[in-house]
């Protein structure tokens, strides 16, 4: 089975395996827990941070970063199609009282600086008070620049604003920028990195901040439900993939490059952006009914090949990943060619 509907699926390889069962553990809710130590001081480092907080997902370390920065009645801007934002239940308005303020963003998940300002809200009692700024990096694979991100951050110091980063492919965005992972996220006050996605780590994400914002967020963590106990089984694996899975990310970006060359050679497949971006490309079928898209991916499941849910209303997300290779790109161009050419 060719997997292009995201880079979660992949499996924890044998080293994973042999390190979970080695892992030397404690219980991590009385932070005694040696292996989780060991992962939380390595990525902070990497990132350019004081310190770190391991959590069970992506999701739950934004939510955490976003309770630990603003109070009730405070609230962040964000891009209207940002995870934190669309994709993350709504958490922080539910379960903290604290108000998105999204905003229209370019493709590549920037928000135009001057919206940025014109936002602010003024220091009233009518209003919510503005406290973040939140970005994301990669968005739809496209990487922010580094002059946006440090004249996000200034701006955002100027309005007295603290900055949160949702990292998620964050080390994907280093290894297409030519850069270390510090220089993406630490312009920012905090960052939650996945290393689930293209690492290959079977769970893991890691909240990285001051040691201030860091003790707020293990107070939040426990109170969203995210304390674990010998989890340095899980971080043992999540130490392999950041010791050998980071400089690979170049391979997924070039398959994805491979895909995407492959696509915009089938007439009747438009290749969104011209090409791919990081690991992901995205693809419409310009002039069939809205049902098109649906019937590719039951061709394309009958012949081993598993494509995503929709990214808009017209539109499939292709993600390639540690578990693809050249013949299953190859293999994914000739399914949809034959579905686009063959009805």
């Amino acid at each position: 089975m060719i997997d292009l509907r995201s880079d979660t699926v992949t499996m924890p390889c044998d080293a994973m395996r042999r390190a979970i069962a080695a892992a030397e553990v404690g219980d991590d809710v009385y932070d005694e827990d040696p292996t989780v130590k060991r992962l939380e001081r390595k990525l902070a480092e990497m990132a350019g941070h004081d310190a770190a907080l391991f959590f069970p997902s992506g999701t739950q370390s934004n939510l955490v970063a976003l309770l630990s920065h603003c109070q009730r009645g405070d609230e962040y801007l964000v891009a209207q199609h940002a995870h934190t934002y669309r994709y993350e239940g709504g958490g922080a308005a539910v379960l903290g009282g604290v108000q998105p303020q999204p905003l229209e963003a370019g493709a590549d998940g920037s928000i135009s600086l001057d919206k940025v300002a014109a936002a602010v809200k003024a220091d009233d009692f009518h209003f919510a008070k503005t406290r973040l700024l939140a970005l994301e990096n990669t968005t739809g694979g496209k990487v922010l620049p580094l002059d946006y991100m440090h004249r996000a951050r200034e701006l955002a110091r100027q309005h007295r604003l603290a900055t949160h980063l949702d990292g998620a492919r964050a080390f994907n965005a280093a290894v297409a920028l030519g850069v270390e992972l510090s220089a993406v996220t630490k312009p920012f006050d905090s960052v939650s990195i996945c290393l689930s996605k293209g690492l290959g780590a079977p769970v893991g994400s890691l909240l990285c901040a001051s040691a201030d914002l860091i003790d707020r967020a293990r107070r939040w963590r426990k109170m969203t439900g995210g304390g674990m106990r010998q989890c340095g089984v899980l971080a043992a694996a999540c130490i392999v993939a950041l010791d050998n899975n980071i400089s690979r990310l170049q391979d997924d970006h070039a398959r994805a490059q491979r895909l995407a060359q492959g696509l915009m050679r089938i007439d009747g497949v438009q290749v969104q952006g011209g090409g791919a971006h990081t690991n992901m490309v995205f693809i419409t079928l310009p002039g069939r009914g809205p049902d098109a898209l649906d019937q590719l991916r039951r061709h394309a499941k009958a012949r081993n090949l598993l494509l995503g849910d929709r990214a808009g209303a017209d539109t499939l997300r292709l993600v390639t990943h540690m578990h693809i290779s050249d013949r299953d790109v190859d293999g994914a161009v000739e399914v949809i060619g034959e579905f686009v050419c063959g009805s």
